[in-house]
C-alpha cells in the first residue's frame, strides 16, 4: 500500500502513523465498496478465513474475509460471528481506543455474507507474550486492550490475536467470540491485574456506560447490550484491572 489521497489508497502504517481518523475513513471506505478479489485461505484459523484484495495495482488493499458460510456451528455463540467482528470495531471506536482494525459487514463476498477486515501487515513472530516481554513501550496500549477484553467479554484472545503495525500501534483481531451475556472471559492478558486505569479510560467507559451505538445494538441480542454495559459499569466502578482468581481464565491453545 502507497499513500496517493489522489487514487484514494490507504496511509501505510509502516511509513509512520497517519491520522487515526483519516486512516480509519479511507480503509472503511476501500472496504465497503472496491471488488473483493480472493487470493487464499488462511492457515490454522478455526473458522473459514480468507486473505483478499481489494483495489487495482495501484491503490492495493489487503483484507481478511470471514464468510458466515465458513463458520463451525457452536453451542454457546449463535451463527454470525462476523456481525459480532463489526461490534467490535465499532465499540473499540466509540470507546476512542481504536484497537481493533477498521471492519465492515459486505453480502457479495466470494462465499456470501461475512465482515471484511483489512489486513495489518506485522512482524508474525511478535504477538502478546513477545510484546509484553520486548517492548515495554507497548504496555499501555496492551493494557487498554486488557480492559477492552473485559467490557466485551471476549471468550478467545490468544496471544497471536494482537500485533503490532510498523508504526507502532497495538491491534486486536479475531474478536468474533466477544458479547456474550454469560461470563466467557478467556485471554491470555494478566499481566496488568491489579493496574489502576487512568481517569481518562474511565472517562471513555462511561461514554459506553451512557450509550451504546445504534448499529452495535441493531447487532447483539437485548441482553448482550445490556451485559455490556454492566460490565464497563462494574470496571469503571472498580477502577483496576482485575485478577484471575480461578487460574483458569485463559484461552487454548495460548497462541
Amino acid at each position: 500500500m502507497t499513500a496517493d489521497p489522489e487514487k484514494g489508497s490507504l496511509p501505510d502504517p509502516r511509513h509512520g502513523p497517519p491520522s487515526t481518523e483519516h486512516f480509519d475513513q479511507a480503509a472503511l471506505s476501500r472496504l465497503a465498496e472496491e471488488e473483493i478479489e480472493l487470493i487464499g485461505g488462511i492457515v490454522g484459523s478455526s473458522n473459514e478465513t480468507f486473505l483478499v484484495r481489494l483495489g487495482d495495482s495501484s491503490a492495493l488493499t489487503h483484507a481478511v474475509y470471514k464468510p458466515e458460510l465458513g463458520e463451525r456451528p457452536l453451542g454457546d455463540f449463535p451463527p454470525g460471528l462476523h456481525r459480532r467482528e463489526r461490534a467490535a470495531y465499532l465499540i473499540s471506536r466509540h470507546l476512542g481506543w481504536d484497537l481493533v482494525p477498521p471492519t465492515v459487514l459486505r453480502t457479495d463476498g466470494p462465499f456470501g455474507e461475512g465482515s471484511l477486515q483489512l489486513f495489518i501487515h506485522h512482524d508474525p513472530a511478535e504477538h502478546y507474550f513477545t510484546l509484553h516481554a520486548d517492548r515495554p513501550e507497548s504496555h499501555e496500549q496492551l493494557r487498554r486492550m486488557a480492559a477492552f477484553d473485559i467490557v466485551t467479554n471476549n471468550a478467545d484472545r490468544k496471544g497471536g490475536h494482537v500485533l503490532r503495525s510498523g508504526d507502532g500501534r497495538i491491534w486486536a483481531i479475531d474478536n468474533g467470540l466477544c458479547f456474550s451475556s454469560d461470563l466467557k472471559l478467556r485471554t491470555v492478558i494478566w499481566d496488568f491485574a491489579g493496574h489502576e486505569l487512568d481517569e481518562t479510560l474511565i472517562e471513555d467507559l462511561w461514554r459506553l456506560i451512557e450509550e451504546v451505538p445504534s448499529e452495535v445494538a441493531g447487532l447483539l441480542e437485548p441482553d448482550e447490550v445490556e451485559a455490556l454495559q454492566g460490565r464497563a459499569r462494574w470496571l469503571a466502578a472498580v477502577g483496576e484491572l482485575p485478577e484471575d482468581p480461578s487460574g483458569m481464565m485463559f484461552p487454548w491453545p495460548l497462541i
